[in-house]
């Protein structure tokens, strides 16, 4: 199939496929002399990996990172894996970023009632 069919079938743009092969997510499996791109159903069922990589929460760049080892491996264990590893890490950096926002938080209740209390006093004087 042709780009175009393609990107109808994935239900994603032309440039979407261009700009994933420049990435090197994926390959046209052949082009032909005026340019133009071919595309497989391996092709297809790797942009719908990309997609549920991405629906998990995956960069691009870490989608580049583990979609050839779908490919490679038909049991999808390692890419299984990688993803896994990706995952937690996600976990840990939002685990982070909770008790940071949560500090500031305190730090924010702490510094309203500082303020509240000082203009209370202004206000009773």
């Amino acid at each position: 199939m042709r780009i175009g069919e393609l990107a109808q079938k994935a239900n994603v743009t032309p440039r979407t496929i261009r700009y994933y092969e420049n990435l090197g997510l994926l390959k046209p499996s052949e082009r032909e002399g005026a340019g133009f791109r071919y595309y497989t159903e391996a092709e297809f069922a790797r942009l719908q990996k990309i997609d549920c990589l991405k629906a998990l929460g995956l960069t691009l760049e870490e989608i580049a990172s583990v979609i050839d080892l779908y490919c490679e491996d038909p049991t999808e264990l390692k890419a299984k894996q990688k993803v896994l590893a990706i995952l937690q890490a996600h976990l840990q950096e939002t685990d982070e970023k909770i008790a940071a926002l949560a500090q500031f938080r305190c730090e924010l209740q702490e510094n309203i009632t500082k303020i509240q209390q000082y203009i209370a006093q202004i206000s009773n004087q």
